[in-house]
């Protein structure tokens, strides 16, 4: 799947980033509710595992979906690790990352995978992979003070931003307040995306970076250049959520940006 290498790829700029830092700066704490460098590769680490096991162990995918409701998620990744840290827990971070991005490789896209809730299929759960590894990314590039480069594939998480237009409302058990607006995005080589029937009224057009910011929830909507227009459009925009889990509230205006120490 092009997914897989996407996930691959955007994962190797991350390990790019941080192979050559100190582990000093793996204890920087990031603006993301307090999480260390450590503490994201550890999240990211244990769950580019359990994707892993999507496809190759579903009794152990159980038995560490139970571990974590009884110890806590914070607590399983921290034990998966066995506590590692630095450079030691960046190295099983990409070991892992390369697994995992093979084993999807090779797997069948439509294949439904269990998961916690609803199963998925394999494009979407190694799409989350990449979204995940994108959008935690950007808490590290941040506390490092250094302006990410983007690919073009950012567009698997702008496609997963309009897709999951309904689930912002429906995870805050509200109505969508009309048809998803149009969207209109520059790519980072400069190609143009669209998405959605412009109705003249409600849109949102820009840069395809900020628009994957907000709906990852690492920028508001406030602090990026796009240009948002109609009642529909800001009020999604105010609050869009593309990710799985319970409600969550985008950060303050201000409240996330690229530090200004290197």
């Amino acid at each position: 799947m092009e997914q897989a290498g996407d996930f691959l790829e955007e994962s190797r700029a991350l390990h790019a980033l941080l192979e050559t830092r100190p582990d000093g700066d793996f204890d920087k704490v990031t603006q993301f509710k307090g999480w260390t460098v450590n503490d994201v590769l550890r999240h990211l680490h244990f769950w580019n595992w359990m994707a892993e096991l999507q496809l190759v162990d579903e009794a152990r995918l159980d038995t560490e979906f139970a571990a974590v409701a009884t110890e806590g998620m914070r607590t399983r990744e921290f034990r998966a690790v066995d506590g590692a840290a630095g450079a030691a827990l960046l190295r099983q971070w990409w070991q892992q990352v390369q697994k995992t991005a093979d084993v999807f490789a090779g797997a069948d896209a439509k294949a439904r995978l269990k998961w916690v809730g609803p199963s998925m299929s394999a494009r979407s759960s190694v799409t989350a992979r990449l979204m995940e590894t994108w959008a935690h990314g950007q808490e590290v590039y941040d506390v490092l003070g250094v302006e990410r480069q983007d690919a073009d594939r950012i567009r698997n998480i702008a496609v997963l931003g309009v897709n999951t237009y309904g689930w912002t409302y429906m995870v805050r058990k509200e109505e969508a307040p009309g048809p998803m607006p149009f969207v209109k995005l520059t790519a980072p080589s400069g190609a143009v995306w669209t998405f959605g029937d412009d109705d003249g009224t409600n849109k949102i057009e820009g840069s395809a970076a900020e628009f994957c910011q907000v709906v990852t929830q690492t920028r508001n909507i406030q602090d990026t250049g796009l240009k948002v227009s109609g009642p529909v459009a800001e009020d999604w925009m105010s609050k869009a959520q593309c990710f799985a889990g319970g409600r969550n509230d985008p950060p303050a205006p201000g409240t996330r940006y690229k530090s200004a120490v290197c």
